[in-house]
């Protein structure tokens, strides 16, 4: 039920521009510490995993990989496997929904 929610609170992000999509254009945005949660498919890649988330540890940005690229590119409507989340509020909504 949550999972569905945090996923619902993805779409809301993207429709509301507060999404960046795609391994380089988040690497990028953490290198500027603009995104405040990055989300990486459980299927990725284990290269893309790896760098995604020793970015995120070393700019020390949340990161979550509870969804599948399926999940993913249902919720914002575009295939992606990594998408970072630019706003605060949205970031911590999901992460809470997650987490619990």
């Amino acid at each position: 039920m949550n999972r569905d929610k945090a996923l619902n609170m993805l779409g809301l992000a993207m429709r509301a521009g507060k999404l960046i999509t795609g391994e380089e254009m988040t690497i990028n945005e953490i290198r500027k510490n603009k995104v405040k949660l990055v989300i990486v498919a459980s299927d990725a890649s284990e290269n893309t995993k790896k760098k995604v988330t020793d970015k995120s540890k070393f700019y020390q940005t949340a990161y979550l990989m509870d969804f599948s690229e399926s999940e993913l590119t249902n919720a914002i409507g575009r295939p992606r496997k990594v998408i970072g989340v630019m706003d605060t509020g949205f970031a911590e909504r999901i992460v809470s929904l997650i987490k619990g």
